[in-house]
């Protein structure tokens, strides 16, 4: 190989090494504010419901606990329940160390975690359309279609880890963990967009404002599809659009960060008796 054709390679290396580091690290902030989000469904709703204070679901959810409707409050408690398998199995399986030294326990969780994704789906499409959505019809069909893509990606990540294509296999568990990921994704864009712009602006009283809409689509679709690029790149890109992903996710990654921040300071941690 010639001296310019080395250095052409050693640029290409490096910017995948990049572009795979800001992965890295979206990748752990993500996880960070993922567990935080679990402590408050513990913190909150494990906690409330153990005092036998059920009420305080409904100052927080809009069809909380409803008299009467047995079917649909015990779909709300499972799909809490299994919420919390979901926030802190999803960010484990990820964790190539677990993978490669604790196989038995990465399959294990992961056949746990898959579960608890289809019945949460499950869960929150019958919730949705017995009790209705803030936003109406338009949200309801965006959280319909983050249910199916949910149980598509469990199903398909399942399968081809039966199979032993494993490769394929971590691709569709990654496409699992962000549609899985959607409520998450939701509060923190939509407290990020209210910080920046210093209040609720078109998020609408019912969440159904313009922001509110788009965030509903745009809570799975746009880490989906940045998720593609990501994978395109990393096989095919130059290095010139490799760095740019890498400069991108780094972007997405602290406006991430600052949704976390006010997420857990504004909506979470408040809402935790043992800290108020």
């Amino acid at each position: 190989m010639s001296y310019a054709g080395s250095i052409v390679g050693a640029r290409a290396a490096s910017a995948v090494r990049t572009l795979k580091a800001a992965a890295f690290f979206w990748g752990a902030v993500a996880a960070s504010g993922q567990i935080l989000f679990a402590l408050y469904v513990v913190g909150f709703y494990a906690v409330t419901a153990i005092r036998g204070d059920l009420a305080a679901w409904n100052k927080v959810l809009p069809h909380g606990i409803v008299a009467g409707d047995f079917s649909g409050n015990m779909a709300l408690a499972l799909h809490l329940a299994l919420a919390l398998i979901i926030l802190i199995g999803g960010p484990l399986q990820l964790v190539p160390s677990i993978r490669a030294r604790a196989p038995a326990l990465h399959r294990w969780s992961g056949r746990l975690y898959v579960g608890a994704c289809l019945l949460v789906s499950v869960s929150g499409f019958y919730l949705v359309w017995t009790r209705g959505v803030l936003g109406g019809t338009v949200n309801a069909l965006a959280i319909s279609l983050n249910a199916i893509l949910v149980v598509v990606f469990s199903l398909l990540a399942w399968r081809a880890a039966i199979a032993g294509r494993f490769t394929s296999h971590r691709r569709w568990a990654l496409r699992l963990f962000l549609a899985a990921s959607g409520v998450w994704f939701f509060r923190v864009s939509l407290m990020f967009w209210i910080a920046v712009n210093g209040g609720p602006v078109g998020i609408g009283k019912e969440l159904d404002g313009p922001v509110a809409v788009t965030l509903a689509y745009g809570q799975y679709l746009v880490p989906l599809a940045m998720l593609e690029l990501y994978f395109r790149l990393c096989e095919k890109g130059g290095p010139v659009a490799q760095l740019a992903l890498a400069g991108t996710l780094i972007l997405l990654t602290l406006c991430m960060a600052v949704g976390i921040v006010m997420a857990a300071l504004f909506m979470w941690l408040p809402r935790i008796p043992s800290l108020t």
